[in-house]
């Protein structure tokens, strides 16, 4: 098998992407000029979240997938990773040695694709909007540590941070920081459907049915001007029903490049392909995690040592080696093992699975088994071996003679609402991070107003070591609180962590820039993408 291996500039420990089954002549997919992009995200807009496509509600990878390529942002997160860059800014920069105060410089001469000028109050109107909105999906707790935004004259903002915040470049290279224009949105409401208007490297059309949009076509935005520099002047996305048809699609040319999620099986079929094949392989540093999630105020699991008890049986490596293989690792944080604050809380303080342990934890606090629990899982968001995880999961626990566990699937526009609400006990979710940054896996979950609408608090976690940890502009330096965060999290079990896994790319061997299609957070880059010759 030919490998061509990209160096990466190491910024958090990653491998660089690696390309397999070099080959072939069969240029293959080609619809029209565009680039034909292949996903099983779905893209639903519901009773429950109307608005799947704003930048003030968006806040899981599929919409921001979108999101990226057509809301331009402040900063963006560079080719190969790296601290954010200026995007729609032409400079920006703390002002003051306590990382309070942020100030951006707009590029002369900014306009919307509708052609609209942008100004400093277009930006200025876009954050104020999405912190006033609140929505029900957390987003908005991105911007929390804003005050105050202020516009002087057109180009220049300046945001006034309520605390140290030395993350806060990241969290401007969001879509929830999408620049978007006041004619479009109403500033007090979400703008439902499928629309997107906005100043990024391409304009939107949506095709709609059944109130999902099946495909979604990216033409080059003539009016865009910023960092990026697309290669290509379309790209189509199609939404399909299952990785089986989003492969077989790849194969008969239909789509040129497919994306999240392939299943195990795909990957390693992929992997195997010989140097004759017209389809490469791309594996990708991945930072994206799974893990457990409790309702803590949910009377089966609002005991910690249920949770903990749990925490003790769990088998990830057996979980691993059954449903992923060698496309992902056991993970014992929140933060995974590439990323600097890593700590190996739950090992260091369960060590390996025991059963003789976790029946002493019940024991001690009172509580007799079988503990009876259902564990929900989503049928269409992560996949569709996320049922065969689940399975395991469940027989783990069974296995035990400690818990009597069912298990239960629910598409994800059902789904993600009902974890909101807290109907559930016990529950599964992924996370791709907003940037590669260890308080971008703490904070979201344990925060106020966090993404999961968790009702568990610790108060020092939120008021303390929080704070402490965004106060440091050297990342080691803040290790020490947020390795403390992550000893809080195995102690109390809120947060159960399972795995963390790498990503891939199938492209057509006429596909150039696949290696660059994806950065480390999983952000889908399309303006990477190009149309080369085959062979």
């Amino acid at each position: 098998m030919n490998r061509k291996t990209l160096v990466l500039p190491a910024v958090v420990g990653l491998l660089a992407p690696v390309l397999a089954a070099c080959g072939g002549s069969d240029s293959g997919g080609n619809s029209g000029d565009a680039i034909v992009v292949g996903t099983t995200d779905r893209f639903t807009a519901s009773k429950d979240a109307p608005a799947p496509l704003d930048p003030a509600y968006a806040y899981d990878v599929g919409t921001w997938n979108i999101l990226r390529q057509t809301v331009q942002t402040l900063m963006v997160q560079p080719r190969g990773d790296g601290d954010p860059q200026p995007e729609a800014a032409e400079s920006c920069g703390f002002t003051d040695s306590g990382n309070e105060r942020y100030a951006c410089k707009l590029r002369e001469g900014l306009k919307f694709a509708s052609g609209d000028p942008i100004t400093a109050k277009d930006v200025k109107f876009s954050i104020d909007r999405a912190m006033a909105i609140k929505a029900d999906s957390g987003v908005f707790a991105l911007l929390s540590t804003v005050d105050t935004v202020e516009a002087q004259g057109d180009r220049e903002v300046i945001f006034h941070l309520k605390s140290a915040d030395a993350t806060f470049p990241f969290k401007l290279s969001t879509p929830v920081a999408g620049i978007v224009n006041p004619k479009d949105y109403d500033k007090g409401k979400l703008r439902d459907g499928f629309q997107v208007d906005g100043s990024g490297p391409y304009t939107l059309e949506a095709d709609v049915k059944n109130d999902a949009a099946v495909k979604v076509v990216f033409t080059k935005n003539p009016n865009y001007k910023g960092l990026l520099k697309p290669k290509n002047n379309k790209v189509e996305m199609r939404s399909f029903d299952s990785a089986d048809a989003m492969g077989a699609a790849l194969n008969k040319g239909d789509i040129d490049l497919m994306t999240r999620s392939m299943t195990p099986k795909q990957i390693q079929k992929l992997g195997n392909l010989g140097t004759d094949s017209n389809i490469n392989l791309v594996e990708m540093p991945g930072l994206e995690i799974r893990y457990l999630g409790f309702n803590t105020n949910d009377p089966s699991v609002k005991d910690k040592a249920v949770r903990q008890a749990m925490a003790e049986v769990i088998n990830r490596g057996n979980l691993v080696s059954k449903v992923y293989g060698s496309q992902a690792e056991p993970l014992y944080s929140l933060v995974p093992a590439t990323i600097t604050g890593h700590s190996n809380s739950f090992f260091n303080k369960y060590g390996d699975p025991s059963v003789a342990r976790a029946t002493t934890t019940l024991s001690k606090a009172g509580i007799t088994a079988p503990v009876k629990l259902t564990m929900n899982y989503t049928t269409d968001h992560y996949g569709t071996v996320t049922k065969q995880e689940f399975e395991v999961l469940q027989q783990q626990l069974n296995a035990t003679g400690l818990f009597q566990v069912e298990i239960k699937g629910t598409p994800w526009e059902t789904f993600r609402p009902n974890e909101q609400k807290g109907k559930y006990q016990v529950y599964g979710m992924g996370w791709f991070p907003d940037f590669p940054d260890a308080d971008n896996y703490l904070a979201p979950f344990l925060d106020k107003d966090n993404t999961l609408g968790s009702p568990y608090v610790s108060t020092r976690i939120r008021s303390t070591l929080i704070p402490d940890s965004r106060r440091e502009a050297d990342r080691l330096t803040a290790s020490k609180s947020l390795t403390e965060i992550q000893d809080i999290v195995a102690d109390d079990v809120p947060i159960l962590p399972l795995w963390q896994g790498k990503q891939y790319i199938a492209a057509r061997d006429d596909i150039t820039g696949a290696e660059w299609a994806l950065n480390s957070s999983s952000t889908l880059q399309l303006w990477e993408l190009g149309r080369g010759v085959g062979g």
